[in-house]
């Protein structure tokens, strides 16, 4: 396997962030403390309790005079309103879908390649990343399907990296909806970020995942640190089903006595995620590999520590349609005060809301589960790319305007997971 394709930045300041109850208030205090401007990348934007305040926190900003860039997914906030939408665009706020296409009879049929990352840029100085959407389901009082899940607030020379990645992406999306440029009109780079000074001692990474260079960047960046690990490889993961190569890593890590212990869900969204991962449990249990499944609530987390010293905050899941489809990003952290904190937030997690799975529990290996890993094994990996591949030389999204036609209140998310590549143009 051939190094990896980012670059270590040093001198960021970083703070952990555990569910809605942190993540909000912080995004929304720094939206209302912004000069310049914002850009918002998100799989899921609800008109519900959370997703309002946020709206009207996005159209002040505006009329303060600030630029607003929000894009969302046109899978996962499919049922915004044509009213909600208008609100935004008629301020001035960017409003971009990824992949909007139109329900047939009801039933969405963008339903591969989603635009799954959850960033937060302020001003070009501070960023928010990792798995928490924008809705009322991150918050406990949503009730028993509220989730468990976990974002980084980063400030330092890293965020420069968020902030180029983002410029990019809005302007990438506009060029292609402009199909009369001049070809120097249309290689045009983004302005250069502002210089941004140490202002703490972590170092980190930006990793994305898309569609076009960057197919394996976050499955390499996890398999380098499952294969350098020497102690500890603790994975809180809600979506658990990587491929053969990881799975491998993470058994013989097992086997040479580093102490892997996996997070999954026990009480999952979705009726087919528990019986998916446990299709994993012999192979990886007879390897040494501790599992546990955490039971209070829907776990949603995508975090890692690995050793002292890595750790890493994202979007991605560890399941084909992350890995090898949506759009994801992850912050990878080299720093062994984040790497502690996180690792003694997972061990509460364990203690007090999670059951070991134990040998005598593991599901059989009947006939049925057999021949499911033989097919997923065999064609699941290139599944996604066969079904997505239309969509991934689609053409580029631009601004949108609201919809005319009425559609329905959505408040759940009836896809589960989430994932931004150029989608087209259009409206939800």
């Amino acid at each position: 396997m051939s190094k990896p394709r980012h670059d270590w930045v040093g001198g960021n300041r970083l703070e952990l962030l555990e569910n809605g109850e942190a993540y909000y208030p912080r995004v929304l205090e720094e939206i209302a403390r912004a000069q310049k401007e914002i850009f918002v990348e998100t799989f899921i934007l609800f008109d519900d309790k959370v997703g309002k305040p946020f709206q009207q926190a996005l159209i002040a900003a505006a009329q303060r005079g600030l630029r607003v860039e929000l894009t969302v997914d046109g899978y996962g906030s499919a049922n915004l309103t044509p009213e909600f939408i208008a609100e935004m665009t008629d301020v001035g706020i960017g409003f971009h879908v990824y992949r909007p296409q139109p329900k047939i009879m009801g039933v969405r049929t963008n339903l591969f390649r989603r635009l799954h990352r959850k960033l937060v840029v302020i001003d070009g100085r501070l960023a928010f990343v990792g798995g928490i959407n924008i809705s009322h389901d991150h918050i406990a009082d949503y009730g028993e399907g509220s989730k468990q899940d976990y974002a980084v607030e980063v400030e330092g020379p890293v965020v420069r990296d968020i902030h180029r990645f983002c410029e990019l992406s809005v302007a990438k999306h506009a060029m292609k909806t402009q199909t009369r440029q001049r070809w120097w009109q249309r290689k045009r780079a983004a302005p250069p970020a502002p210089h941004l000074q140490p202002v703490g001692s972590a170092r980190a990474m930006f990793v994305v995942r898309d569609n076009e260079r960057h197919h394996d960047d976050i499955e390499r960046q996890y398999r380098h640190a499952i294969k350098a690990a020497r102690q500890r490889i603790v994975i809180a993961n809600a979506y658990f089903f990587p491929g053969f190569r990881l799975l491998r890593n993470l058994r013989d890590a097992a086997r040479r006595g580093v102490d892997v212990t996996l997070i999954l869900q026990g009480k999952p969204d979705m009726w087919y995620v528990k019986w998916v991962a446990e299709n994993l449990y012999e192979y990886l249990m007879k390897a040494g590999v501790t599992i546990y499944e955490y039971c209070e609530r829907p776990l949603h987390a995508k975090v890692a520590v690995i050793d002292d010293r890595w750790a890493t905050v994202g979007s991605s899941n560890l399941d084909p349609l992350s890995l090898y489809l949506n759009l994801e990003s992850n912050l990878v952290f080299d720093d062994a005060a984040f790497n502690q904190h996180l690792a003694s937030r997972l061990q509460n997690l364990m203690h007090n809301s999670c059951r070991k799975v134990e040998w005598t529990a593991i599901p059989k290996r009947d006939i049925r589960r057999q021949l499911f890993n033989f097919v997923t094994y065999h064609l699941g990996r290139r599944f996604p790319a066969w079904v997505g591949w239309r969509p991934a030389h689609a053409a580029g999204l631009g601004q949108t305007k609201p919809d005319t036609r009425a559609v329905g209140d959505q408040r759940q998310n009836p896809g589960g997971m989430e994932s931004a590549e150029p989608g087209t143009s259009g409206r939800l």
